[in-house]
């Protein structure tokens, strides 16, 4: 599945005119992502300043596979639906929860992953799944990342229900995190990988108290109408990379992934390994994605970085 990259030249020169939302649309040779970093293991950051996760490189092969190029710029996750509306962005691409209020105002491309919340506590704080949410720890107070559904699930569905208890947003998921370390916090509710991430950080200190099946499809997002007419273009990178979305009778869908695929392994090498293993197997690997782009090569040598 390599791309040359005089074959990626050609595509970008000759523009390829798009039929979308019913008017041709001319390719740009280079579209910006907008991504709340960092988020491990679905954006992360390098020492030096480079930016890699699940999210960011998917991105980076889709584009690949697709022919076009992208450049990433972090942005606060509750400023990306507005700019990717606005123009300032072309793709938003952090994690987004495909729900029905937020496709009210983008668009979505096919669902590419499947989470569920975890509620992260204390070792030491005494508390379970039951007796956080119930607002019975000493701070009876939950923290999650500001426009995330994390955060709704907070307001919504423990304090609207009447519990004691108060949601406390943050910029940013490692800032609650923080809190809930130092104490501020009985509870943080965030994505099950990203938590897994967060207590690999503080081992000693950090536990997964329990899973909220809330079965959330994350999905890549553009401007009403994908007036760049990008969707069709990343459904059909997914598809090549080896995730194939499956829609039974009644709307429900499953995503399947091709054993040995690009993707697969994708998937093997960021979830589950800790974060600096990550980034020290994709200091070995990045040249093959950024320089080489050879998307096969990347993701299977990721996988076998990652695993050592």
């Amino acid at each position: 599945m390599k791309i040359h990259r005089a074959m990626a030249g050609v595509v970008v020169l000759t523009m390829i005119v798009l039929i979308a939302s019913g008017g041709l649309v001319v390719a740009k040779d280079k579209y910006i992502v907008a991504s709340d970093i960092p988020w491990a293991p679905f954006e992360m950051v390098t020492v030096n300043g480079e930016f890699f996760g699940f999210d960011l490189d998917a991105i980076r092969m889709i584009a690949i596979v697709a022919g076009f190029e992208v450049e990433i710029l972090n942005t606060g996750f509750d400023v990306i639906i507005q700019n990717v509306i606005t123009g300032k962005a072309d793709l938003g691409v952090s994690g987004f929860t495909i729900t029905a209020e937020r496709e009210k105002t983008i668009d979505y491309s096919e669902p590419y992953y499947l989470s569920n919340q975890a509620v992260v506590i204390r070792k030491d704080s005494g508390l379970n799944i039951i007796t956080a949410m119930a607002g019975l720890g000493p701070r009876k107070a939950i923290g999650a990342q500001n426009g995330t559904t994390g955060f709704y699930y907070v307001e919504d569905e423990l304090k609207g229900a009447g519990l004691d208890i108060e949601p406390k947003g943050y910029e940013f998921y490692p800032t609650a995190i923080l809190d809930l370390v130092s104490g501020r916090l009985d509870a943080v509710i965030q994505d099950e990988p990203a938590s897994q991430s967060s207590i690999s950080a503080y081992p000693d200190l950090l536990t997964i108290a329990g899973i909220i099946n809330t079965y959330e499809y994350f999905g890549f997002i553009v401007a009403p109408g994908d007036p760049e007419g990008l969707l069709p273009r990343i459904n059909e990178g997914v598809s090549e990379l080896g995730l194939k979305v499956v829609e039974a009778p009644g709307g429900a869908k499953t995503l399947v992934v091709t054993p040995g695929s690009p993707w697969d392994n994708l998937l093997k090498a960021y979830f589950g390994p800790p974060n600096d293993k990550l980034e020290a197997a994709w200091l070995v690997c990045k040249d093959l994605l950024l320089v080489d782009r050879d998307v096969d090569a990347f993701a299977k040598a990721m996988a076998e970085e990652a695993s050592k």
